[in-house]
């Protein structure tokens, strides 16, 4: 279980450091989530540093596309089956 507790921790860490756009914890998290439960996610950061750097500095963010996308495909999955464009398109503009 302290390996558990220790990768809760990091993976809070990582979440504070993004949050709060700190992008100098990076390395240091990086090291320290490397030889946690959660190795193989640190790696995945580490091969894209550069663009983790740039989501944590940079104050775009694609989140209001990606939620449109999901919302979009939660409707298509709800409806397979059961619907033709034309009621796809009547939900998606009917909805508030």
């Amino acid at each position: 279980m302290p390996a558990l507790a220790e990768a809760c921790r990091i993976i809070g860490d990582f979440h504070a450091m993004v949050r709060k756009k700190e992008p100098a914890r990076l390395d240091p998290w990086i090291i320290a989530a490397g030889s946690s439960l959660i190795a193989s996610f640190a790696r995945g950061v580490l091969n894209d540093k550069l663009a983790v750097q740039a989501a944590i500095t940079q104050p775009w963010s694609n989140g209001q596309a990606e939620g449109q996308i999901t919302k979009l495909k939660l409707v298509k999955r709800q409806m397979y089956g059961r619907g033709k464009l034309d009621l796809l398109q009547a939900r998606l503009i009917g909805a508030p």
